[in-house]
């Protein structure tokens, strides 16, 4: 049996054009783009070429992009520099956000850098925005939000544009994780409130290990990572050369076949929600499912029985790949922070579902048959 992967929010496969456009640069052209001869020459204008179609993609000016090692040291490098560089010392976040938002937040609440609230969430799991304004209002100190647009394991999205503008009321700093979005949805970042956003290539079809950071031009910080003089002195270490081909690559498929590739992948979707609903009784969903929400990502939670509680290990035997939240975690017997948070009721079992724009019907049919068994 081929295996079925279903479980693109954590990773995807690269595309075999990203892949051609990455090998010159693992072969031939391999010179350190810091370096002043022809070689380095040639990486280093790689790399700025990549800026530029990275910024172009996403209506930024190419200084506002600086590249990463991924999503976790893009939202690292945002939260800290906020804190030491920008002055905030109160952090506005949720308990829904990816552990690289939770744990660094945390992180600087435990070293007495700044205080952290919570903003409530709405019973489908979207930010209350009210509670969020009450937040600001009632800060006494300069604020930070950070709110990603997308939650990788229930796929509700974020208003950014009404969140961005609370926070111009009340001279806040927005940073928002959109790892999840990035590559999948389409950015206006110089008409968008916002601060700092996210990128990783993996999530779109590009490599693991790179990322980006957006920096808008009206905000000034110092480097997260200290060293060198690369990424203009913003990011020390020898950039990931193949990397960055990689993830411009990506962006620029992604963003060129955004319309009919996402309108497939709404529609498998949709028709794994319609095959569940008829195949299996009780069956529930996590999230703004049918409104706001991403078109990759499908949170199921079915009834707590014997044989569901070992649903992701049988679902492994069976080949087929999905999560039981997010995949940071997966190795852990802790069970999803997001579903706690969303739905928690201990008599069911949530299994996240994300696809791609190489999946089918098939397959979810298979997947379907198989959960009908299992359940």
């Amino acid at each position: 049996m081929n295996r079925i992967y279903f479980d693109n929010a954590a990773t995807t496969s690269l595309d075999a054009a990203v892949l051609d456009s990455m090998m010159p640069y693992f072969t031939t052209h391999f010179g350190n783009p810091s370096s002043i001869y022809s070689y380095g020459r040639e990486s280093r204008l790689a790399i700025e070429n990549a800026r530029k179609t990275v910024a172009k993609l996403l209506n930024a000016h190419p200084a506002e992009i600086f590249f990463t090692s991924g999503g976790t040291e893009s939202s690292n490098t945002a939260i800290t520099a906020a804190v030491r560089d920008l002055g905030c010392k109160h952090i506005i976040t949720s308990a829904i956000e990816h552990h690289a938002t939770l744990h660094t937040v945390e992180h600087l609440r435990h070293a007495n850098e700044a205080a952290l609230s919570y903003v409530k969430l709405l019973p489908d799991g979207h930010i209350d925005l009210e509670d969020l304004e009450r937040l600001l209002a009632e800060s006494k100190e300069k604020s930070l939000v950070t709110l990603m647009h997308a939650n990788n394991e229930i796929g509700n999205i974020l208003d950014i544009h009404a969140v961005g503008n609370t926070c111009k009321k009340f001279s806040a700093i927005f940073h928002s994780d959109t790892v999840q979005t990035v590559g999948h949805f389409p950015f206006d970042l110089r008409n968008t409130p916002v601060h700092f956003i996210t990128g990783a290539g993996h999530k779109f079809h590009g490599p693991k290990g790179v990322g980006m950071l957006y920096v808008n031009e009206n905000v000034k910080i110092k480097p997260f990572v200290h060293g060198g003089s690369q990424e203009r002195n913003m990011r020390a270490g020898t950039e990931n050369l193949y990397g960055i081909v990689g993830f411009a690559k990506a962006l620029e498929l992604a963003t060129a076949n955004y319309e009919t590739e996402s309108a497939y992948i709404k529609d498998l979707k949709l028709y794994m929600i319609e095959q569940l609903q008829k195949n299996i009784q009780q069956v529930a969903f996590n999230g703004d499912v049918l409104g706001n929400s991403l078109y990759t990502v499908l949170n199921v939670s079915f009834p707590k029985t014997e044989k569901s509680e070992m649903i992701l290990f049988n679902l492994d035997i069976n080949n087929i790949c999905a999560s039981g939240g997010s995949a940071c975690t997966s190795g852990a017997d802790t069970g999803s922070h997001v579903i706690r948070a969303v739905n928690n009721d201990p008599n069911q079992v949530a299994v996240r579902f994300s696809f791609s724009k190489y999946n089918t019907k098939a397959e979810i049919d298979t997947v379907v048959g198989k959960l009908k068994e299992l359940i």
